[in-house]
């Protein structure tokens, strides 16, 4: 179950809450006025969400390999955003 709490009450809870994501596993869900703007995980979450980000960019990257568009340099690349 997500602990779901407002950004005040985190400010005053904040060590508790550190102490709760890291040691109990849970996110929680930090709100203001009433809208979810920022969640804490654990850096065992955090390390999983890196890893599917690093295999979706690897799986991109090969696909962007298999398209037979036309190649540029990285150089004109960075020409090109004024780099």
């Amino acid at each position: 179950m997500t602990t779901t709490i407002s950004t005040a009450d985190a400010r005053k809870h904040f060590a508790d809450l550190v102490n709760q994501v890291a040691y109990g596993k849970e996110p929680i869900v930090l709100t203001r006025r009433g809208q979810e703007i920022a969640a804490l995980v654990s850096m065992d979450e955090l390390e999983l969400l890196r890893q599917i980000e690093d295999h979706i960019d690897i799986e991109d990257a090969k696909k962007a390999l298999a398209d037979p568009g036309e190649n540029i340099s990285a150089q004109e690349v960075w020409k090109q955003l004024g780099l």
